[in-house]
């Protein structure tokens, strides 16, 4: 028989089991109630979407001594730095870019494959942005018929406009159409872009507006653009800019009328024969001129001035056209971003003053990077060098007469991709998978290539790093070519002056990612993040669904 010792030993311990069991629970509802009073969502008065187009990431490091204390240090000495970002696709372009940035996921999902592409089901070249179904406002040229309907999923634009029932303003601005056109979404109050050549005014879409605002038409009328007609020299002693290479060199692009690519250019003596207001493009005052119109948006629409979040959504293009025409290591392009950091240095200013000190949140990022003139790379005897599309599609026409008997097999060819007529192949009794497995392995044998892969290969295999992770984010079922090609890294089909981009190589998709302002906790990162993250960490940030195409994922360390 039991003793009582043994009995009341049992009991206590039951007890104590019991008592702590209690305790725990309590503890946990404690626990529960602290996480519940957490904040679900920030809610600034205004978002701002930067996306500088070609900036390479090396761009922060090798001009840091140049910047001032509130543009880009602002971002990365008070905000969140991503210093290992990457876009995760190819191919790497501006359409695709700013598409990818606001909707969280990348062409294979959102549509947007190129700037254009080969439409398969019309048999016809298309362009991202453009939309026959609407008409310019501001201007009687057709390049204001644009409209996103090619994009097939929702951007966080949208997504913020269906949170708020569509109270929330959104206004999207770039010299660019597509820069403008693609994040705006589908439900933007406005999108605004530039019209160069004699006109020189900002325009848009009867998708947006029947006719401008009054305060754009106001812009337009006044004389901000036209005061941007002036000589172009260096905004610093042209001495310190020891962080790129000669002024006057052999890898540079010259303007019509000029002798040599050389500071100061003479805009107002160039005017005439190089576009007149196109000319502005390709210097930092186009950047200039867009932070302008920013700046009158704000206060033509009043945005950040209520308790419902606005977005406004600005590209900086002008980066893109100087390192087109100069080249990535040219003292046109560090001037340029010297000058776009005082143009950031005001957006935050007036920021601060009309929306209010930490009521605000910004990102920046861009759209791709961008190679470093390969002429320039050979004379250092790094491996670089240029491809003849021309004489490629020859030899592989060639080839394809000899072994299939005829070159109708190939519809188009653009964008580092064929798109073969399935219809011919099968009319011939040939196998597509044989027939592009067959020309792969043509192509491969070519030296302009390093890769070359099949549709085939894109849709039944799921790669999870490297070259063909990048390239099969970039295809898409419905849109994309039958072969894609990948150049040899420092191999490009461009000029041989000024920088280009689009391939799946690290120097097209290694670009900033800078977070500022309310819910942002400060500190940098140097694990990777990819261009999708971004827009589910701002709908993370909102409190607000994710666009519904989203792939990518908040980054968790920015958020506070």
């Amino acid at each position: 028989m039991l003793g009582k010792s043994y009995f009341f030993s049992i009991l206590s311990i039951g007890l104590f089991l019991s008592t702590s069991k209690v305790t725990g629970q309590r503890r946990a509802k404690e626990s529960d109630k602290i996480e519940i009073s957490t904040p679900l969502k920030t809610t600034p008065k205004l978002v701002v979407g930067i996306v500088v187009d070609q900036m390479r990431y090396d761009y922060l490091t090798r001009f840091w001594n140049h910047y001032g204390d509130d543009g880009f240090k602002r971002f990365v000495n008070e905000g969140f730095n991503c210093k290992n970002n990457h876009f995760n696709y190819a191919p790497t372009s501006t359409g695709p870019g700013h598409a990818s940035v606001y909707t969280g996921t990348t062409p294979a999902t959102h549509g947007i494959i190129g700037n254009e592409w080969y439409d398969k089901e019309n048999d016809k070249m298309v362009y991202c942005a453009s939309d026959e179904s609407y008409a310019a406002v501001g201007t009687n040229s057709d390049v204001g018929k644009m409209s996103p309907h090619r994009l097939t999923v929702t951007t966080i634009t949208d997504q913020l406009r269906l949170h708020t029932q569509m109270r929330g303003k959104v206004i999207a601005i770039a010299l660019k159409d597509r820069g403008a056109v693609l994040p705006g979404g589908h439900t933007a109050n406005a999108a605004y872009w530039f019209q160069g050549g004699g006109e020189g005014k900002w325009i848009s879409s009867t998708y947006y507006m029947e006719n401008l605002p009054d305060w754009v038409v106001k812009f337009n009328s006044s004389k901000v653009i036209e005061n941007y007609k002036k000589p172009w020299n260096t905004i610093e002693n042209i001495t310190s800019y020891i962080e790129s290479g000669p002024d006057n060199n052999n890898y540079e692009g010259l303007f019509s009328g000029e002798n040599a690519p050389v500071f100061p250019h003479d805009l107002p003596g160039l005017w005439d024969g190089n576009s007149k207001y196109e000319l502005l493009k390709v210097t930092p005052f186009g950047n200039s001129i867009t932070a302008d119109f920013a700046l009158e948006a704000i206060e033509g629409e009043q945005l950040g001035t209520d308790n419902t979040t606005d977005f406004l959504a600005i590209s900086f293009s002008s980066t893109d056209y100087v390192g087109h025409w100069f080249g990535v290591n040219s003292k046109e392009i560090q001037d340029t971003y010297i000058r776009l950091d005082r143009d950031l240095e005001r957006i935050f200013k007036y920021l601060d003053t009309k929306v209010g000190d930490g009521e605000y949140t910004v990102f920046l990022t861009s759209d791709h990077g961008a190679i470093d003139v390969p002429a320039y790379l050979k004379d250092q005897k790094i491996p670089a060098g240029y491809i003849n599309t021309s004489e490629i599609r020859a030899e592989l026409g060639e080839f394809i007469t000899y072994k299939y008997g005829s070159t109708d097999l190939i519809k188009n060819y653009s964008n580092n991709q064929i798109f073969l007529d399935q219809k011919v192949i099968q009319n011939l009794d040939l196998s597509l998978k044989e027939v592009q497995e067959t020309l792969a392995n043509e192509l491969l044998s070519y030296g302009a290539f390093a890769k070359v892969y099949t549709a085939h290969q894109m849709r039944n295999n799921e790669y999870t790093s490297g070259i063909p992770y990048i390239i099969q984010n970039g295809y898409n079922m419905k849109r994309s070519g039958d072969i894609l090609m990948v150049l040899k890294p420092g191999s490009i089909d461009y000029s041989k002056t000024g920088s280009t981009h689009g391939s799946p190589q690290i120097y097209d998709t290694h670009t900033p990612l800078l977070f500022y302002g309310k819910g942002i906790k400060p500190g940098s990162t140097a694990e990777r993040t990819e261009i999708p993250d971004i827009a589910p960490t701002i709908a993370a940030l909102l409190g607000i669904a994710f666009p519904n195409g989203t792939t990518g994922k908040p980054i968790f360390q920015v958020l506070e």
